[in-house]
């Protein structure tokens, strides 16, 4: 039986309950004190060994405060929790930090979101950063990871953001990404990641945003982006997709930018294009698309930008396109649209850029293009355009780039031009424009000398006239490039190129100008090309332009040049030079040696095989505009009679032309020095003596032309080593001896050597069986053999003339000069081996 103690009795002796209630609450919160010391403790050794693999922090962000003094969560980037005290962000973005990740990372138990964007981290991503469960937020953009995303992803089961742009990572994506169904953001944009696209990604119906671009990614667009009908942004360019845009793609009526340009994208512009009425860019530029541009697509009011350039598109351009009131940029340009510009193309008044250029289309420039007064670019190249230039072009006074090259556009250059202030490019070169004589005085619009921000000027291959207006000198602040070749200009060059003239390049050739080379292009210090070939200039050699170090291409062809250039004194020298080209002008004396000399880029005496480049630069303008100036375009250069015109200019074509001069003495043993030399011609001079050895040497030419001088001696067997050589022209010489034989020599015909009446064996008919020259023995008593043996010369060089004229008839009318495209294709082939 139990017994009951009495109250009195309790109350009346100590009781042990109160000294054991505290004892129990005084552990309890040692145990919580406890362990909170010991999570902080675990996330301050997770950052110091993160801080640990940081090799380089330049601005001390790290260094000065991610101290032990401190609380973990007063340190730069780290937010901490205010229920647990736990790190619960952490923000390293744009430190320029440089290191790796390491694995302790992974211990931050209660992180959530991680942003280290805009460093230099690299190695692979620790699988460790998988086990943080609580994670939303994954920022890595901008950063140098390598190696394969992890398979273990699909453990961030609260993950809203994952951004890996601008990485290295590879591989494919792991299936178990898709298991991360709460993600709104996945980006992992210009990686290399391959395979095709999973069709698991259906399985993120909360995505907003999708950037696979810039990856290796094949095969077609997967059929179940239907199911992301919450996407906002699709990004799946420059990559290797093929077939044809899926129409299960209408459904994704929630786009505001849809890019999938430079692909292998076949098939026409599905009509489903038109439900997608919230689309504010669309890019489909860049691939293999065919059709019709579709009339649904006038139903994309909300379009701000819209590329279908670099397709195979036909027909007309839509008169729909005139309900794309907010479009800032249309490129329609290399398709093969036809018919005329709409008259809509005037509703468009928020358009800034506008190309179609290298279609087919024909007509009229429409005068509504005058109600576009926000445009900065005007292309409209290479198509089949006529009339005049509309006067309405005046209003466009936002315009910094206008191109109509390449069309049938005639009449004048219209005045109002010069309202263009703001112009950097003007290109209305290879049309019929003329200038009028009785409302232009024969000049280009003086107007056109209120263009001070003019960055290129391209009006050759037209037919107009007049002076060169001086302001031309006052503008080469600004202008880079000059095209005015193959006109009708005289008068003379304008003299006054000020100081920090920023001229590169200057084509004035095929004109009628006359005077001398103006003094003042000295000033132009980074001019590398001058074209002033085809004029009447007369005029000295141009010493004065040995202070150019950068000019790379001088052409003072067939002028009226004279006088002797041995004595060329060189202040700075021409090391850069590898195209010169002196022809057919009335210059005299010996040859430049002292010019050789200077020649280093041709000579490649530092053993410099430099990597070839086009002469041309991209240009970037106000407002981040781009464009090409290519400094060589339509020079012409002439090998073996025959002209050979660039488009490009590749910086490993090493010419010398001083033909058709009057040069007189020896050809100088330096020129074996140029070791780069693909083109030589001296010929129609007077030089004399032996051909050198030391020609042999250059191994790299292919044309060799000395034909019709006074040279005499044998030809150099060193010449066999010419492993390149394509055409080889020695003839109206006094050469004699044995032809060398094996390697090029045997593909030279009689061509190479006719005049030359001492020179034997083959190809010529005239052997001889030794080295010694052999005199031919002719009996005295027998007249008539005598006679015949000289009806048999006579009869050798009248069809030897015959033959000749027919080849060269045959070459010319039908323009296919093999040699000159094996010329070419063997430039190409030996960079190739490089």
């Amino acid at each position: 039986m139990m017994r009951l103690t009495p109250i009195s009795n309790l109350m009346a002796r100590p009781s042990f309950l109160p000294p054991f209630m505290f004892g129990l609450l005084f552990a309890t919160f040692g145990v919580i004190l406890s362990a909170k010391y010991s999570s902080i403790t675990v996330d301050q050794s997770a950052l110091l060994a993160l801080k640990s693999h940081i090799t380089h922090d330049p601005h001390n962000f790290l260094a000065t405060n991610w101290s032990t003094s401190t609380s973990v969560c007063s340190w730069i980037g780290v937010t901490c929790g205010s229920r647990h005290h736990r790190v619960t962000a952490l923000n390293l973005s744009s430190m320029d930090l440089t290191g790796t990740i390491s694995s302790q990372l992974g211990n931050l138990s209660f992180l959530a979101s991680l942003d280290i964007h805009q460093n230099s981290f690299h190695g692979t991503l620790p699988i460790e950063l998988t086990n943080l469960r609580r994670m939303k937020y994954l920022d890595f953009d901008n950063n140098s990871f390598s190696g394969e995303l992890s398979s273990t992803l699909g453990n961030l089961s609260k993950l809203e953001r994952l951004s890996l742009d601008w990485n290295q990572i590879s591989g494919r994506i792991p299936n178990s990404l898709f298991k991360c169904k709460e993600l709104k953001f996945l980006s992992l944009f210009n990686n290399s990641l391959e395979g095709s696209i999973p069709t698991e990604i259906g399985n993120l119906t909360l995505l907003e945003t999708l950037d696979l671009g810039d990856n290796y990614f094949k095969g077609e667009i997967p059929l179940v982006i239907e199911n992301l009908t919450s996407l906002q942004f699709l990004h799946l360019s420059n990559n290797k997709l093929t077939g044809e845009i899926p129409l299960v793609i209408g459904n994704l009526t929630s786009l505001r930018e849809l890019y999938l340009f430079n692909n292998k994208l076949t098939g026409e512009i599905p009509l489903v294009i038109g439900n997608l009425t919230s689309l504010q860019f669309l890019y489909l530029s860049n691939n293999n698309l065919t059709g019709e541009i579709p009339l649904v697509i006038g139903n994309l009011t909300s379009l701000r930008e819209l590329y279908l350039n670099n397709n195979k598109l036909t027909g007309e351009i839509p008169i729909v396109i005139g309900n794309l009131t907010s479009l800032q940029f249309l490129y329609l340009s290399h398709n093969k649209l036809t018919g005329e510009i709409p008259l809509v193309i005037g509703n468009l008044t928020s358009l800034r850029e506008l190309y179609l250029a290298y279609n087919k289309l024909t007509g009229k420039i429409p005068s509504t293009i005058g109600n576009l007064t926000t445009l900065e670019v005007i292309d409209l190249a290479y198509n089949n355009l006529s009339g005049e230039i509309p006067l309405v072009i005046g209003n466009l006074a936002s315009l910094q780039m206008l191109y109509l090259f390449n069309n049938r556009l005639t009449g004048e250059i219209p005045l109002v031009i010069g309202n263009l202030t703001s112009l950097q490019v003007l290109s209305l070169d290879s049309n019929k424009l003329t200038v009028s004589t009785n409302n232009l005085i024969g000049e280009i619009p003086s107007s056109i000398c209120n263009l001070t921000s003019l960055g290129a000027m391209a009006l050759h291959e037209n037919n107009l006239e007049g002076t060169i207006p001086k302001c031309i000198g006052n503008l080469s602040s600004s202008l880079t490039a000059v095209f005015l070749g193959n006109n009708n200009f005289h008068g003379q060059i304008p003299e006054n190129f000020a100081k920090g003239c920023m001229l590169r390049s200057l084509h004035i050739n095929n004109n009628e100008l006359g005077g001398s080379l103006p003094r003042s292009l000295g000033n132009c210090k980074a001019l590398n090309l001058l074209d002033v070939g085809n004029n009447n200039l007369n005029d000295t050699f141009p010493s004065w332009l040995g202070n150019l170090d950068q000019l790379q291409v001088l052409i003072l062809r067939s002028n009226r040049f004279y006088g002797q250039i041995e004595s060329f004194d060189i202040t700075v020298s021409l090391t850069k030079l590898r195209i010169i080209d002196l022809s057919h002008n009335n210059f005299s004396g010996y040859l430049p040696t002292l010019f050789f000399e200077h020649m280093h880029a041709i000579r490649d005496e530092y053993g410099k095989k430099v990597e070839p480049n086009y002469m041309r630069e991209v240009k970037i303008m106000k407002d981040a505009h781009l464009f090409w100036v290519n400094y060589a375009y339509g020079l012409s250069v002439t090998a073996k009679g025959l002209e050979m015109k660039f488009e490009s200019l590749l910086s490993i074509w090493m010419q010398i032309d001083l033909s058709s001069n009057q040069f007189r003495g020896e050809i100088p043993k330096i020129l074996g020095e140029l070791h780069l030399l693909i083109v030589l011609n001296l010929s129609h001079n007077c030089l004399v003596g032996p051909i050198p050895s030391s020609l042999g040497n250059l191994s790299e030419l292919e044309s060799l032309d000395l034909s019709s001088n006074k040279l005499e001696g044998r030809i150099p067997t060193e010449l066999i080593n010419l492993g390149f050589l394509e055409v080889l022209n020695l003839s109206q010489n006094n050469l004699k001896g044995p032809i060398p034989q094996g390697k090029q020599f045997d593909t030279f015909t009689n061509d190479s050597y006719m005049g030359n009446l001492d020179l034997y064996g083959l190809p010529l008919s005239k052997n001889c069986g030794t080295d010694e020259e052999t005199p031919a023995i002719f009996d005295r008593d027998d007249d008539g053999d005598e006679l015949n043996w000289k009806f048999s010369i006579l009869m050798g060089y009248g069809c030897g003339l015959v033959l000749g004229m027919s080849m060269a008839y045959i070459v010319f009318t039908t323009g296919k000069p093999w040699w000159l495209i094996r010329i070419v294709e063997r430039v190409r082939r030996r960079f190739a081996k490089r």
